[in-house]
């Protein structure tokens, strides 16, 4: 689990994405533990942010689940490869469970990450998140991750024009960040990934079987 202390995360500036150092954290830990009440709803449309979020799964799921992640985070991307995949087979794609990814900059590279993402209102997200997670050694752990990861999303439409351009728009920038501050300030959230099953956090990332466990706990 990556943690936001002892990064740059939130403090960092539009101009940090091409220039700046890229920060990791250095608290890890790795827990499953059920939230106390929570400040802010974490279904409330505000902590979504401005661009809202984009849901996976039936509108009428009686399950909600809601990941707050980082495309940097190694636990993050291990999630989505080897639980993700089964929970949305045996849960989202059945109707029962919705499913919406809420990014969760550790540093300046996720936040390029997820403004790039972010993109043409949001059409690839999935897509361009998948492909950051499943090829995450490949760029984000490299000398010069950021000309990496401009390599890898060639294949997703992004030529260097359009790629500088997506990471210098500054209502975007603040608008993936807003999410960030939003999920800290009204829900304590400090460390990724972080999953919500309706109204229950848990930190560390949920196991199929636990995930199973979780839902069949829940009433109804």
């Amino acid at each position: 689990m990556r943690s936001t202390e002892g990064t740059a995360a939130g403090r960092s500036t539009r101009r940090n994405l091409l220039t700046g150092p890229i920060l990791f954290g250095a608290a890890w830990a790795m827990a499953t533990l059920p939230s106390d009440a929570l400040a802010t709803a974490v279904g409330d449309p505000s902590m979504a942010g401005p661009l809202g979020d984009i849901w996976i799964g039936a509108s009428d799921a009686k399950v909600r689940l809601i990941e707050y992640a980082a495309v940097t985070c190694s636990h993050c991307a291990a999630f989505h490869e080897r639980t993700l995949p089964a929970i949305r087979t045996r849960w989202i794609d059945t109707g029962r469970v919705r499913f919406a990814l809420r990014g969760f900059p550790l540093n300046p590279l996720d936040t390029a990450a997820f403004m790039l993402a972010r993109s043409d209102g949001g059409r690839h997200y999935y897509a361009i998140t998948d492909l950051l997670f499943e090829k995450q050694a490949t760029w984000a752990f490299v000398p010069k991750p950021l000309d990496a990861m401009r390599d890898l999303l060639r294949q997703a439409g992004f030529d260097r024009a359009k790629f500088d351009a997506v990471l210098a728009d500054q209502a975007l920038y603040d608008h993936v960040n807003r999410v960030q501050a939003r999920a800290t300030e009204g829900l304590g959230v400090h460390a990724t990934p972080t999953l919500f099953v309706n109204d229950a956090r848990y930190e560390g990332a949920l196991t199929g079987d636990g995930f199973d466990e979780v839902i069949a706990k829940l009433p109804g």
